[in-house]
């Protein structure tokens, strides 16, 4: 799949809210914070005080600056979601030739890197720079080798379902030629989609189809966004209300006028009939063509033609670590152990009478207990949108004592639209703007609300949220301290690493897990992650069946059979990426604990924070390289 927008929908997390101080208030201190942050990911040395260090690296980040910017323009979209309207008549090339040239472009630029600069010239950080740009060449190389491998359509990702999203969550509608660039898209849209579509067939025709399922969600998905007005009788589709509602808007601000807003209508209309809905069609029959190649026994992709070597691959990109299938399945095997121990104390402090086993099942099957479950109606629905953001407005006053940068950007929560929700499927975030025009958003499905246990709600706000994915992330794009684009990119295995680790953090705060059952749905959540070690390896390399997955999920958690049965199918079409949560988790806390034993009374949790946070998203070597370079200043004093 397109690189872009596989990064895209891979992120994940966030909730709502302004952070406790104003902008204004904490611009001074996030600024000599992030100044500390870079230093401390930059250990100083006596060759870094020369003229000749200063002036390689100044140099070096002023190419990146540029280089950032052509590797910008490949990409509409994501000039979209930073806030840049320049291209918003358009949608991304996904073809075949459009990502073999983006790819030659990177190694163009590598190569350049190398001939222009000398490493042993520049400051650490600048080091780090330079091995991250070269990283990130490698990692777009070794998945180019198995571009079929991949699934083009599929429930997760759900690339189908973005192009809607684009225009009705993400494209700004200020002015007349804003509404002509959102009708542009409409119909780039289709050149998008069925060059997507070619994709999927080349992947076919290579022996590479998802699972039955998929084809199901994606045909079903597919037509909900085609359904309703212009398309057939009923009610406004999705696309449509909000092409009317973005032109009211403008008319009603007297931006336009009512022979333009009609003409705009007018141009719509025909755009999503004559471009958006054909596009539509020709997806939902190939599916339904292809649906009848697809096995009707789900297999892990080991089983697909150089599946285990694409496994690999994944295992690699999504860990940032050579850990094996094996090592990883073992480590999942023994954090399941760990954690069961710790849920065994806390069923036992309510005075449950039975074995862990059941108090699962007690959990599960309590969906009319409002004790445990939101009412599946619109009033629980909101209570959860509520709820969510009182846990993070909580929270927001205990982050000064564990950071020294704060994010100054906005976060919303938001149901997701009808259109793409699944009954059960995780949460996800949307980062917002560099510039905070936009806030970031965290989607919540909550189509079935018997999915959604409130002993879990307060978990996934800071994991979604802060201190969790959004901290991370609008912290990340807010930086200065390092090339742009540092502040945009994306390693799973830290960012997910970091939301999980923010649960834990978040108990050492005050008013947080106050109910046991919350602190029973933060144990549920880590132990959920670990099962993922053991359910992503045993469906991808030990030829473990989808009902064999999800009866351990039952067993070994509280989860709802419908989360187990959604998080088993996520498992099946993101191939190593939900390993990624742990192992970067494990990795944070080893370098916590490391670093507390180095540093003894000179430890700072703050200081600690900043080091993970002020360089940006990296793999998990080199964050502990920068770590490592944070305690060798506060040893030196």
């Amino acid at each position: 799949m397109n690189k872009l927008l596989f990064r895209l929908f891979t992120l994940t997390a966030a909730s709502a809210m302004l952070i406790a101080c104003d902008p204004a208030d904490n611009s001074a201190q996030n600024s000599a914070a992030e100044e500390t942050a870079a230093s401390s990911s930059a250990m100083v040395t006596a060759s870094d005080s020369t003229g000749e260090v200063d002036n390689e690296s100044t140099r070096l980040n002023a190419w990146f600056e540029e280089q950032y910017e052509e590797e910008l323009a490949f990409s509409p979209i994501q000039q979209t979601f930073l806030g840049v309207t320049d291209n918003n008549d358009q949608i991304d090339d996904f073809s075949l030739e459009a990502q073999l040239e983006q790819l030659n472009w990177k190694r163009a630029s590598v190569a350049e890197m190398k001939a222009s600069f000398d490493y042993e010239q520049l400051s650490a950080d600048a080091k780090i720079s330079y091995e991250l740009w070269e990283y990130q060449l490698a990692a777009d190389e070794a998945a180019f080798e198995f571009r079929n491998n991949g699934y083009v359509f599929e429930q997760m990702n759900a690339v189908h379902s973005f192009f809607p999203q684009l225009l009705i969550a993400f494209h700004t509608v200020e002015d007349e030629a804003d509404m002509q660039a959102y009708i542009s898209r409409i119909e780039a849209s289709e050149v998008a989609l069925d060059q997507l579509i070619t994709l999927s067939q080349e992947a076919a025709a290579a022996g590479v189809r998802p699972p039955r399922f998929a084809f199901e969600s994606v045909i079903d998905s597919a037509g909900q966004i085609i359904t309703g007005a212009p398309f057939t009788d009923g009610e406004d589709s999705a696309i449509w209300a909000d092409t009317q509602q973005k032109i009211a808007t403008l008319q009603a601000s007297e931006t336009i006028n009512q022979e333009q807003a009609d003409a705009l209508a007018d141009a719509a209309r025909a755009a999503l009939i004559d471009h958006w809905q054909p596009a539509y069609e020709r997806l939902i029959a190939w599916q339904q063509e292809d649906i009848a190649n697809a096995s009707e026994t789900p297999q892990g992709v080991s089983a697909l033609p150089d599946g285990e070597a694409y496994y690999n691959e994944r295992l690699a990109n999504q860990t940032t670590t050579d850990l094996t299938a094996d090592e990883i399945h073992q480590i999942g095997l023994n954090e399941v152990a760990r954690l069961k121990a710790e849920m065994e104390t806390i069923k036992n402090s309510v005075g449950f009478e039975g074995d862990l086993p059941a108090f699962f099942l007690m959990l599960r099957e309590s969906k009319d207990d409002r004790r445990h479950y939101y009412a599946d109606t619109d009033e629980g629905r909101q209570a959860y949108i509520d709820d969510a953001t009182a846990a993070i407005e909580n929270i927001k006053t205990e982050l000064p004592a564990y950071f020294g940068i704060l994010p100054k950007a906005d976060l919303e929560v938001r149901r997701v639209e009808p259109f793409r929700e699944q009954p059960g499927a995780a949460q996800h975030y949307f980062p917002g703007t560099p510039d905070g025009s936009r806030p970031g958003i965290y989607y919540a499905h909550l189509s079935d609300m018997t999915a959604m246990p409130k002993g879990e709600l307060e978990v996934i706000a800071y994991h979604e949220g802060l201190p969790g994915h959004h901290m991370q992330i609008a912290i990340q794009q807010e930086l200065e301290s390092v090339p742009t684009f540092r502040t945009q990119a994306s390693f799973t295995a830290y960012s997910e690493g970091w939301g999980l680790y923010s649960e834990l953090l978040a108990k050492e705060m005050q008013d947080t897990y106050t109910d046991p059952y919350s602190d029973f749905g933060r144990l549920g959540s880590e132990i959920w992650r670990a099962i993922r070690l053991v359910l992503d390896t045993g469906l991808h390399s030990k030829g473990w069946t989808e009902e064999q997955a999800v009866q351990y999920f039952l067993a070994n958690s509280a989860i709802t059979e419908a989360q187990a049965r959604s998080e088993v199918r996520r498992y099946m079409v993101l191939p190593g990426q939900a390993t990624s949560y742990k192992i970067g988790m494990l990795k944070i806390l080893e370098l916590r604990e490391k670093t507390e034993q180095a540093l003894g009374d000179q430890f700072d949790i703050r200081g600690f924070h900043d080091a993970v946070l002020g360089g940006g998203a990296v793999p998990l070597s080199v964050l502990e390289t920068m770590v490592d370079q944070w305690i060798s200043k506060v040893q030196a004093g």
